[in-house]
């Protein structure tokens, strides 16, 4: 099956598939000079979709300047280093998985269950190491046109954020949330602490934007904040 190149979320907002079936994406954020911030990085061999993607929205990757992390899992971060090395672009991450980055090792996946122990031990569970520049914090606001405000919402990770453009109205949930046959939760198994994802979370239904978007799956277009509300308040 085709997978569009890029898709058009708002002005100068554009989705970026790097896998089949829109199930992993990457975000790019297009500034009034034209430069571009990209939002993860997709799987190791993700960076062919990303110069693709950037074609399609006439943009090359010379024009990447910043890429943020929502955190330090292999299907955001697998071909950060790579992404990082071609376009000359720094890169951003909360500082509590800003270490994991650095090391190119994804952040501790929860011990109760066998899957979550077999996972953590796995060699892909490795990324190529990137030097990190900058360590976000809650409530920072990424310097890309219309401002990129960050929300730290930990337990998917440790430094798990989702990020609003505020002036599009758009929210990149990142893996608190996905919309793979609709709204789910990540694996309790990939995150390092299940139940404080699930608690951070519910900070999103207090924010206001107009369009969910999802590292794995579509976005919602219409109706996006009600679909979150009513999401999160199921648990």
């Amino acid at each position: 099956m085709a997978t569009t190149p890029a898709v058009r979320l708002a002005e100068d907002v554009w989705r970026i598939p790097t896998a089949p079936f829109d199930l992993v994406n990457t975000f790019a954020f297009v500034d009034g000079d034209g430069q571009v911030t990209l939002v993860d990085c997709g799987l190791k061999r993700a960076s062919a979709r990303i110069v693709a993607g950037l074609a399609a929205m006439g943009k090359a990757p010379a024009d990447v300047t910043r890429i943020v992390l929502t955190h330090a899992h292999i299907d955001h971060a697998g071909a950060v280093a790579e992404v990082a090395r071609h376009t000359g672009a720094g890169v951003e991450v909360h500082a509590d998985d800003a270490g994991y980055v650095r090391e190119g090792v994804a952040a501790p996946m929860e011990s109760q269950s066998t899957a979550g122990r077999l996972m953590q031990r796995a060699p892909r569970q490795r990324f190529a190491p990137v030097e990190v520049g900058v360590e976000l914090r809650d409530g920072d606001v990424v310097d890309v046109a219309g401002g990129l405000r960050v929300l730290h919402t930990p337990g998917h990770t440790p430094g798990h954020v989702s990020l609003l453009h505020e002036s599009s109205g758009v929210l990149v949930t990142g893996d608190s949330i996905f919309n793979v046959l609709g709204r789910r939760w990540p694996f309790g198994y990939t995150c390092t602490d299940p139940a404080q994802c699930r608690r951070t979370a519910v900070r999103l239904a207090d924010e206001t934007f107009t369009t969910a978007a999802f590292t794995h799956g579509q976005e919602i277009a219409t109706g996006a904040r009600e679909a979150i509300r009513g999401f999160l308040s199921r648990g």
